[in-house]
């Protein structure tokens, strides 16, 4: 038994040995990946070298890569300053002189706004020469 168990770590020991002399005499293959447009021709590779290629229309050949033309999404979601702006507006609608139906005094503004309104036209009228 001890015999055999002296044998297998021997044979553990000496397998990088006897097996890796062989693995490092052949020199690695060479891969290259190539993206080939239209009808241009795939180029043949010389010795060990593979050359693999995928074809694309030639309406991309020029265009900026997909990857490159997508705009990355916002992180942290919308900014201060555009949150600030929301809330100035939503403040505005319910401050007293706006027309708004959000806030107590938001229709006060509806009347000056249509009084403005019949003003302009008032003046439109006049300017026209009609009564």
């Amino acid at each position: 038994m001890r015999l055999l168990t002296a044998l297998s770590f021997a044979a553990v020991a000496l397998a990088p040995l006897t097996f890796g002399g062989a693995a490092h005499a052949e020199p690695p293959q060479k891969i290259f990946n190539l993206v080939v447009y239209g009808d241009d021709p795939c180029p043949k590779g010389e010795g060990d070298e593979i050359i693999v290629c995928a074809r694309k229309p030639e309406s991309e050949r020029y265009r900026i890569p997909k990857k490159l033309r997508e705009k990355p999404e916002p992180a942290g979601g919308p900014g201060w300053g555009s949150q600030v702006a929301t809330m100035e507006q939503v403040q505005r609608q319910t401050l007293p002189g706006s027309c708004s139906a959000i806030g107590s005094n938001g229709f006060t503004g509806c009347t000056a706004k249509a009084l403005e309104q019949w003003f302009a036209e008032r003046r439109m009228q006049e300017s026209r020469g009609e009564p």
